[in-house]
């Protein structure tokens, strides 16, 4: 494909960045309409419920989409959901040409939208910049395909890689630009999930206040139902949009939460905790695409022992507090270098006077597109 298809396909990305984290369950898709080298039409999905990005790039477009070129970063749809299928709305307004980053991998599509669009005489080309199409759906991905939400674990820790004092205290390790970057974060994910010690020691709101977005659903993991009833996030403007995950099946002590509007999804006990794999099922069930993990370091370790991170974003602030503080991850077993967890580095950049570093699990040479 041409240096002209990729420019108008980087210019859908864009567009289709917007919509992230705010598209759930559907994934964040941009196009754009070309005709004679200029953009008539473009659009992305804004929320799930509302038109697809190709029905607002048609929109935009009118009747210059006949004949016109469509870059689209993920395969167009051809099955009736909320809303018709975009690939009956393209063959309808005449297109000539569809590029598309990558395939729906929804079974449902998978393929079917452009078997339809060759049917009706439209040229089909896909996989151009397939890896960033995928990068800005990994969510999404992992959800339709695997029925688990995608997990990212973020934190800030010290230089000497702490993230609280031997007191427990951890506000504020990072500076002003990286919580903004954190609640930019929480804002792109379904939910956040934290430990019960984080709600015991912090009373953390778990909100989007730094930036503009959506509050995301709060999950505390509380195997024996410590949560006190009188923390932030059981309050009666929070406490309908928080989850409490445990092992605790007697009723007349859930009821408690119930009471003030939580949820609690009792789970399958693994060594005496939270099973995170059965959690993790059970949250997928329910829809939940994407979870930022914050902590503490006992959840964290646990997950990451499991094998059920993603993705990790770690804040590395130029402050030293000494080896009395709290690490990351409460790790077990681990006697020798060659038992270590490994990582891989992906981009690495600065946060106000901070150092963000983002990694994934394994051992390949850059991140996974």
């Amino acid at each position: 494909m041409s240096e002209q298809d990729k420019r108008h396909m980087k210019r859908a990305l864009t567009l289709a960045r917007k919509g992230i984290g705010k598209t759930s369950p559907n994934p964040a898709v941009g196009c754009v309409i070309v005709k004679a080298g200029r953009i008539v039409g473009e659009g992305w999905h804004k929320k799930a419920g509302l038109p697809h990005a190709e029905i607002n790039a048609l929109t935009m477009a009118g009747s210059e989409a006949q004949g016109a070129d469509v870059y689209v970063t993920l395969e167009p749809c051809s099955h009736t959901g909320r809303t018709p299928p975009c690939a009956e709305a393209l063959i309808a307004a005449g297109v000539r040409r569809v590029v598309a980053g990558m395939v729906d991998p929804n079974p449902k599509v998978a393929g079917k939208g452009f078997a339809v669009l060759r049917k009706a005489g439209i040229m089909v080309e896909h996989g151009l910049m397939a890896g960033e199409c995928r990068a800005i759906n990994r969510p999404f991905i992992k959800h339709i395909t695997t029925g688990l939400p995608y997990v990212t674990y973020k934190c800030a820790m010290t230089l000497d890689g702490n993230i609280a004092t031997v007191t427990g205290e951890s506000q504020w390790i990072s500076c002003m630009d990286s919580r903004r970057t954190t609640h930019r974060l929480r804002a792109a994910n379904d939910a956040i999930m934290v430990g019960v010690d984080t709600i015991i020691t912090d009373n953390p709101q778990l909100t989007v206040r730094h930036v503009k977005g959506r509050n995301p659903l709060r999950i505390i993991v509380d195997t024996r139902l410590r949560t006190p009833e009188s923390v932030g996030v059981l309050s009666q403007q929070m406490a309908h949009d928080t989850i409490i995950a445990t092992t605790e099946s007697n009723p007349r002590v859930h009821m408690r939460y119930l009471q003030q509007g939580a949820t609690v999804i009792v789970c399958d006990e693994y060594d005496g905790r939270v099973s995170m794999v059965d959690l993790l099922q059970k949250l997928g069930k329910r829809g939940i695409q994407s979870i930022l993990l914050e902590g503490g370091s006992r959840l964290a370790g646990e997950m990451l022992q499991n094998g059920v991170i993603d993705e990790f974003v770690f804040f590395l602030a130029p402050k030293i507090i000494g080896s009395d503080g709290f690490a990351p991850f409460t790790l077990r077993g681990v006697t020798s270098m060659n038992q270590a967890i490994r990582l891989q580095f992906g981009q690495v950049t600065r946060s106000g006077q901070d150092i963000v570093i983002h990694a994934w699990p394994g051992e390949a040479p850059c991140s996974p597109a």
